[in-house]
């Protein structure tokens, strides 16, 4: 059976790689980040800006990644695109 621990900063990794296959997703549809967060339920862009950058420990979260999915019209898997 193969381990499967991950460091922070594996997870840190991971969680940059999603932010940046969010944003090539976003900007292929010409959408921006204040449309989306409003699309997604949000007032501001905070949650798509920090959640692209994956800045200050913070990520997007399942409920995010599939509205977002669901908004840009694209498999949810599309955000995990060059994860190992």
């Amino acid at each position: 059976m193969k381990n499967c621990d991950i460091t922070d900063k594996q997870m840190q990794k991971i969680y940059k790689k999603i932010g940046e296959n969010v944003k090539n997703e976003r900007k292929k549809k010409k959408i921006t980040q204040l449309n989306l967060s409003l699309a997604i339920g949000h007032k501001a862009v905070g949650t798509i800006s920090v959640g692209e950058l994956a800045l200050n420990n913070k990520h997007f979260n399942i409920e995010h990644l599939i509205k977002i999915a669901n908004v840009l019209e694209v498999d949810v898997c599309e955000f995990f695109k060059g994860i190992h």
